[in-house]
């Protein structure tokens, strides 16, 4: 993880995005122990407590599991729990933006398409 942060959210919420996306691209697989909180805070410049308050979310939705004594674990289906939060996220949050967007600047459905398979094959 690199600590490429921005300042439009707090830094706990981007780690644990950044985590999110570990899991959903397989960086972090099923069964896989998270870095300590201390190695995260060293690696990444932050406050310990800000990254344990990211690994408190993620434990808090059921992604990650804390074993006594050992940390903090990806939990078995943890990526097919991932992926359905992000979708609905993605309907409820993010979408309706990009609707009004392209409302907004007046494309229709056909102008898009054509313009996502061109840079596909690009």
């Amino acid at each position: 993880m690199t600590p490429d942060w921005t300042d439009d959210q707090p830094i706990y919420r981007q780690l644990k995005d950044k985590v999110v996306v570990g899991i959903l691209d397989g960086v972090l697989p099923e069964g896989e122990a998270l870095p300590s909180v201390r190695s995260v805070a060293a690696d990444l410049q932050i406050n310990p407590l800000t990254a344990s308050k990211a690994y408190q979310e993620l434990l808090m939705e059921g992604f990650v599991e804390k074993r006594r004594g050992l940390g903090m674990f990806v939990v078995e289906g943890a990526r097919k729990k991932v992926l359905e939060a992000e979708r609905n996220r993605f309907l409820k949050e993010e979408w309706p933006r990009v609707l009004n967007t392209i409302k907004r600047l007046g494309f229709d459905a056909q102008e898009l398409f054509t313009s996502a398979q061109s840079k596909k094959g690009a």
